[in-house]
């Protein structure tokens, strides 16, 4: 019998890099088998591994991949990268479908082009600013869900989001597990 490697919660918590609640969304959804010892989790680490393999795009098409259930696609927007990689990060793991761009422009080209389920930018970014993104957006697809983030929060731009139709408003720095929440939210989930 080959020796299994069981990871506890926190190593878990420090393999995928997300927190706590992510970890038991995963666990709720059936993601991640998790086995309960006492008051703790156990994680079969070749699970944890094979679930990962599982949430890398394929790289060839086939009969499984046209049956397999689509994924909410999500488009993110904002200059800094480092907002980029957790908002990824995190959407990815929770079964989001995620493609990022580090402007308005490139976001604006990505949406004339592809359909997603959910758009979430942030305000302040050089050219094109979120809120010209979200118009477009609305232009293109009138009903799709927006979530803003921004650092630079003010009335007035709360009210053009909210004028604009926005689904959620969260303030930078945020706790993963709020974007997370208002996504569900925003798609009705």
């Amino acid at each position: 019998m080959v020796d299994e490697v069981f990871l506890t919660t926190e190593e878990v918590l420090a393999y995928l890099k997300v927190n706590l609640r992510t970890v038991y969304r995963l666990i709720k959804a059936g993601k991640i088998p998790a086995v309960r010892v006492g008051r703790q989790w156990r994680f079969r680490k070749t699970d944890i591994d094979t679930w990962l393999n599982s949430q890398r795009p394929a790289g060839k098409a086939g009969a499984a991949a046209a049956t397999k259930p689509t994924r909410p696609r999500v488009l993110v927007v904002d200059d800094e990268d480092a907002m980029r990689a957790p908002l990824t990060k995190a959407l990815s793991l929770a079964d989001y479908e995620v493609d990022v761009v580090a402007d308005g422009r490139a976001a604006l080209d990505r949406l004339r082009v592809l359909s997603y389920d959910l758009l979430i930018t942030d305000l302040k970014m050089p050219g094109v600013d979120g809120l010209t993104v979200v118009r477009e957006a609305k232009q293109l697809k009138a009903n799709i869900p927006v979530i803003i983030i921004s650092g630079h929060s003010s009335e007035e731009n709360a009210i053009a989001a909210a004028n604009l139709g926005v689904s959620g408003y969260l303030t930078k720095p945020f706790e993963l597990p709020h974007i997370l929440t208002a996504a569900a939210k925003s798609l009705g989930q």
